[in-house]
């Protein structure tokens, strides 16, 4: 079996198509087929179902899975881990929150560059579900994610506190006038997709608030949520960071909340069983934090 395969295999199953692999990977999309066909052709069964809509798993797709990241998950520590002579340099591969990268990252990470300029450091954001995901199969190296997470192969450095606020149209002046103000199942619930823990935060509130029923809208950006809520489209919950920026607090007001709703911490995960390579380290060192294990 090969590793690229492997790879190949568990990059389409990830991005759901060929095409996107490919673009992925570097390479054309009958490279992609036919490494796909080789791996199931020696393993004998099919590992996806082709559709209009792109390509899924199929149950034995779904157990090979989890082994095929874990393989090239080690076969990418193994090269690091062989090149690390102690100097921060080569790839990063680090995951955030939408809201943590455009309101906490940037002055940290250029702290970072300033100190590593030699390290190559890539950045995606995601809901914190699919962030512990990858970084559990190592397609991330470490990513900021909002706590509590419990995991055994996981340790954490607290990175930021954050206060979460209730945030509406400016003509809601206050909490009370805005429960006045709507229907009796709320108003709509401003989202990101499942997996964001400010999401099940605000699904938390409004079930405290008599609102369990209310609509949710999914919205994939930052800017587009907080044009929405300007819009009074609805309302969202987000860190008071993000909304108290000069250019966004024109069009918006901000309601706080109960402290057991509020109060979130932001911490920077890794796998435990990883090796803990320069950059990595580097970039930990920047957060000043006391790194600490999170055990299930």
């Amino acid at each position: 079996m090969e590793l690229t395969d492997l790879l190949t295999f568990s990059t389409v199953a990830r991005l759901g198509g060929i095409t996107r692999a490919a673009e992925e990977l570097n390479t054309v999309q009958s490279n992609v087929t036919q490494r796909i066909k080789a791996l199931e052709a020696e393993i004998g069964t099919a590992l996806f179902e082709r559709h209009s809509r792109g390509m899924s798993l199929t149950g034995a797709g779904r157990r090979l899975l989890p082994y095929a990241q874990r393989m090239a998950a080690l076969s990418r520590e193994a090269v690091l881990a062989a090149r690390d002579d102690g100097e921060p340099k080569g790839p990063l591969s680090i995951g955030s929150m939408e809201t943590t990268a455009a309101v906490r990252l940037p002055t940290l990470l250029a702290e970072f560059h300033r100190r590593y300029p030699a390290v190559r450091l890539t950045l995606r954001t995601a809901p914190t579900a699919d962030l512990v995901a990858a970084v559990l199969d190592g397609s991330l190296d470490g990513a900021f994610v909002a706590g509590p997470i419990e995991h055994a192969e996981l340790s954490a450095t607290s990175a930021f506190t954050e206060e979460l606020v209730l945030v509406t149209a400016q003509r809601w002046k206050s909490l009370a006038a805005l429960r006045a103000g709507t229907s009796e199942s709320g108003p709509t619930a401003l989202v990101f997709r499942t997996g964001c823990t400010y999401r099940q935060r605000l699904e938390q509130v409004f079930t405290e608030f008599g609102w369990p029923s209310a609509a949710r809208f999914e919205l994939g950006t930052l800017d587009g949520m907080v044009g929405c809520v300007a819009a009074d489209m609805g309302v969202t919950l987000l860190p008071r960071a993000v909304v108290e920026r000069d250019h966004v607090q024109r069009d918006i007001n901000i309601h706080k909340l109960n402290p057991k709703h509020a109060q979130v911490e932001t911490l920077f995960i890794q796998r435990r069983s990883a090796h803990q390579y320069s950059p990595l380290q580097g970039l930990v060192a920047c957060l000043g934090g006391d790194d600490r294990v999170i055990a299930a």
